[in-house]
């Protein structure tokens, strides 16, 4: 037991790994506060796309969302970070964690935004149109509002998963929460610091779980 202490819960390393590990979590944070609103953003126009009524539009956009929901996010972010390089086009770890983010999450936040849009009868879109409104001004005023209350619960679920996945910047090298946990493990070869970092994520991390079950049960009544 002592020695199971001192390699997961050595606070003297703890300590020492403090300033590094505050660094880190503040580039995860600052990572969560660039790389979620772009997937919100860019989910919503998704969706807006695949709802369109010209095929020329949906088809195309559908072909995307599959492509960016069947590669693997790890895979798409180092073609970005070490591939594009050889068509002459580098990219800061930081930019190009945001691409592979974007392109990824705009992909899942669509097809969420997309279930809520279908879970609006047509008849809510019918009536607001006769009201005066146009097609854009029915869906931003009547349609989207509902459809995102639907689907609440499942937008929160998938930006947790979204703030788990900002630990694969680790492998571009951008200086983020695992990033910085991993380098004071191979300076003080102990794990407190993997630990110390589980620690972070819970901390961040519990209160959206909750939120997210509140919803679930809010919505289910």
């Amino acid at each position: 037991m002592e020695q199971f202490l001192f390699q997961f819960f050595n606070l003297d390393i703890m300590v020492q790994a403090w300033p590094i590990m505050l660094r880190g979590f503040g580039m995860t944070l600052l990572l969560c506060a660039v790389v979620i609103p772009m997937g919100l953003a860019g989910g919503l126009l998704v969706a807006i796309a695949s709802t369109a009524p010209q095929r020329w539009i949906r088809w195309p956009t559908a072909v995307l969302v599959d492509l960016f929901r069947a590669v693997p996010p790890l895979a798409l972010l180092i073609f970005i970070s070490a591939g594009l390089p050889f068509a002459g086009i580098r990219l800061s770890p930081f930019t190009a964690v945001c691409l592979s983010f974007l392109l990824n999450n705009s992909a899942y936040y669509g097809e969420i935004y997309r279930a809520g849009i279908d879970s609006i009868g047509t008849g809510q879109t019918e009536a607001a149109r006769s009201t005066g409104l146009n097609s854009l001004q029915a869906m931003a005023y009547v349609v989207l509002p509902q459809a995102v209350r639907n689907v609440l619960p499942d937008l929160v679920s998938n930006t947790i998963e979204v703030v788990k996945l900002t630990s694969l910047a680790s492998v571009v090298a951008f200086a983020e929460l695992l990033y910085s946990a991993d380098m004071a493990r191979s300076i003080t070869y102990n794990a407190s610091p993997i630990v110390m970092a589980a620690g972070f994520y819970l901390v961040l991390l519990w209160p959206a779980v909750r939120l997210a079950s509140r919803l679930e049960r809010k919505l289910s009544t």
